[in-house]
């Protein structure tokens, strides 16, 4: 029971404040498609993890009727002619109507001091150029767009795959042993829900896209689009318009199928269900694309010290025993920031946090966190953040560019 737990964090992880990747979603919206108001319903009813900031503009789904099973073409279109990576960026810095920017949500979301991060004051200094390129890799960098194609299929229709899938392994590998536990997992599978006569299941295609950001890129930023409202420069407002420097990088994509259950105990309508299953298979298909992909994985607090939990569970797609890095996290003497690990604790299979959208009915009673083994005695402390994967390592120091009292010209 971690409220009987010896030494709470002092700073819950909604108040703590840590540096969390920035996450745009959109939706591709086939109204073509079989309970296609359903699935739109339900994801527009969708939360972004609080282990994210929510960099959501104003366009959320993206018209799409095309059969074309891989939309990595059509969303990259999408992308250039609605100049998303620019409007990310202007996100970033606030842009208004008038094309003025500023500092607020870069210094609210890194914790910064304000006025060290305005640009006219930092770039006079090697510690003011230190603390944006901090706040570029820190923050900018770590700005992702995810978008994600649903498509539903009843009960019936998904265990029919897992039916026909079983028979070409047989036919193929007959009975000499080759399939091994993939052909066990399958027949469990299939097993176990076959008791399951009805149900929805909504399959969630998921594209990752990393906003590109660099030294060059910050530069150009600063130097030649940075104006503000109280002095607005007409050539750097319409530099920044016409700009083409930013963009936004494909990743990866990854696909995730939710099966829901028509569950008597829920009481709720098939359109009801299919709604739900949408938002577990956004964060499902999230989850498994934070797994595979290093630059997506997050970092997020320690909720308690003895006995050592983190507010995360199923929704990230955690599982008994897999590992994570503790982080302190530090600063250099030019106030940049990197993460020493200090020790790798597992996730215990005694206690895993339910914190998916429920069905109904189905809450973990008094579990607000999942528990973890490996800690020793006194070693970690309020503050600290966790991050999966063993084998993460301190992030590279970028050498810090010259201010323009200090650069000579090497054309």
């Amino acid at each position: 029971n971690t409220t009987d737990s010896k030494t709470e964090v002092e700073n819950k992880p909604a108040a703590l404040k840590y540096r969390r990747s920035s996450l745009y979603t959109l939706m591709l919206d086939d109204s073509s498609r079989e309970y296609a108001n359903n699935i739109r319903e339900g994801y527009e009813g969708y939360t972004i993890s609080e282990k994210f900031n929510n960099h959501n503009l104003d366009v959320r789904m993206i018209k799409s009727e095309s059969a074309v099973e891989d939309k990595t073409p059509f969303i990259n279109i999408f992308i250039k002619n609605n100049e998303v990576a620019k409007n990310l960026v202007a996100k970033w810095f606030n842009r208004s109507p008038k094309g003025g920017f500023n500092m607020d949500t870069i210094a609210s979301r890194g914790s910064y001091n304000a006025s060290e991060l305005d640009a006219k004051v930092a770039r006079s200094t090697k510690r003011g150029m230190a603390i944006l390129q901090d706040a570029g890799v820190e923050l900018i960098q770590n700005t992702f767009l995810v978008v994600t194609d649903f498509r539903y299929t009843t009960m019936e229709a998904y265990l029919e795959k897992y039916e026909n899938i079983g028979k070409d392994l047989t036919k193929t590998f007959g009975s000499s042993g080759l399939i091994g536990s993939g052909a066990k997992l399958l027949t469990n599978t299939s097993q176990s829900l076959s008791k399951v006569t009805t149900g929805y299941v909504v399959y969630a295609t998921t594209y990752l896209y990393q906003l590109e950001w660099n030294d060059s890129i910050e530069a150009v930023m600063y130097e030649q689009y940075w104006t503000e409202d109280g002095s607005i420069d007409p050539d750097k407002v319409r530099a920044f318009n016409e700009s083409k420097i930013f963009s936004l990088n494909f990743i990866g994509k990854e696909v995730k199928e939710e099966p829901v259950p028509e569950l008597k105990a829920a009481n709720k309508s098939q359109e009801e269900l299919i709604r739900v299953s949408t938002r577990r298979a956004l964060d499902a298909a999230i989850a498994k694309l934070q797994k595979k992909y290093e630059e997506f994985k997050i970092k997020t607090p320690l909720f308690t010290t003895d006995p050592i939990t983190a507010q995360i569970g199923l929704k990230e797609g955690i599982e008994g025993g897999d590992d994570f890095s503790v982080l302190e996290q530090r600063q250099d003497d030019d106030g940049r920031t990197f993460y020493k690990k200090i020790g790798t604790i597992s996730v215990d299979n005694k206690q895993i946090w339910d914190n998916r959208f429920p069905v109904g009915g189905e809450e973990q009673q008094g579990i607000t966190a999942t528990l973890f083994k490996g800690a020793q005695k006194d070693k970690y402390y309020s503050g600290l953040l966790i991050r999966q994967g063993k084998n993460y390592s301190e992030k590279k120091k970028k050498p810090i560019p010259q201010t323009k009292n200090e650069k000579t010209t090497n054309k």
